[in-house]
């Protein structure tokens, strides 16, 4: 008689929970995730750093052979020596930047949002050809228009003038082609709702697509306003006078062929970006939502 002797099984290793797992690799992907963007905010930071330490430093420390993290007697005086330079009208430089910047930044949302609005919504048979020429716009060289658009401004008389600052380009084909992309995914019902209370093409687009795309304005608004702030070629040929000079053509004036003052040049500039900051800091949200929206297909 033979005895069968049961076969014992052998258990299988306890694995981890499935969730366990997963808390153990998110934990592990988001460490990650905070050491690469504090890498990535050291190195964006590191500019600044030595933007503030050289306005803050003598020509010989700048230039000079060995690198110290501060300089040794922070120059504040530097300050009052922008300011108060009377070859160099700073403080009128940035009254202009602000100016034309602002002003530039309303037009071109005005102008490129209707005509990216028209192109979208309003039905006609050469649309697309027209937003074709549109687009062609972008592939001219600026330098083609440059000496046309001057000898124009010049012949108005708007040399030296806000006008000829900003009345130029005061249309962006980029911008339209923005607007028109945003204006084709924008939803429909609305503008059908607003046209059954009787409002036109205009009404539509003034009271029910601006105030439901403030985010979007807002995005197009920060680009043209940083755009308009840092332009430097077209208000160099215009701002002739002193008096006229942006921020960027009197950042320029301290550096020629026989001198380069390094300590107004870092002081200058240090100044110069601190409104850019300011908005970007303000309009970062709407900007990342914004640009985010200009892919949306109708």
């Amino acid at each position: 008689m033979t005895t069968t002797i049961p076969k014992v099984r052998k258990s299988a290793p306890k694995s981890e929970p499935p969730s366990r797992v997963r808390r153990g690799n998110g934990v592990m992907s988001s460490t990650g995730l905070y050491i690469a963007t504090g890498v990535a905010a050291f190195l964006f930071l590191i500019p600044f750093y030595i933007l503030v330490r050289n306005a803050l430093s003598t020509d010989a420390e700048i230039t000079g052979e060995t690198w110290k993290f501060f300089p040794t007697d922070i120059q504040w005086g530097n300050i009052s020596e922008l300011f108060g330079d009377e070859t160099v009208p700073f403080a009128q430089s940035l009254w202009n930047s602000a100016v034309v910047a602002t002003l530039h930044t309303v037009g071109v949302l005005l102008v490129c949002s209707l005509a990216g609005y028209g192109l979208a919504r309003i039905p006609y048979k050469h649309a697309n050809k027209v937003f074709y020429a549109v687009l062609g716009t972008l592939m001219v060289p600026t330098a083609v228009t440059f000496v046309p658009s001057f000898v124009l401004v010049s012949s108005l008389g708007w040399v030296d003038t806000y006008r000829g600052l900003i009345i130029p380009g005061l249309f962006s084909g980029f911008t339209c082609f923005l607007f028109r992309q945003y204006f084709l995914g924008f939803p429909k019902e609305l503008e059908e709702a607003a046209r059954m209370d009787g409002l036109g093409y205009w009404g539509a687009y003034w009271r029910v697509v601006v105030p439901n795309s403030l985010n979007f304005f807002a995005a197009m608004a920060t680009i043209t306003f940083i755009a308009g702030w840092n332009a430097f070629l077209w208000p160099l040929v215009i701002g002739q006078d002193p008096s006229s000079w942006t921020v960027q053509v009197a950042l320029s004036s301290y550096m020629t062929n026989q001198t380069v003052v390094f300590h107004m040049i870092f002081m200058a500039t240090a100044v110069s970006i601190l409104p850019l900051v300011f908005v970007f800091l303000f309009l970062q949200r709407w900007l990342v939502q914004g640009i985010a929206q200009t892919g949306i297909k109708g």
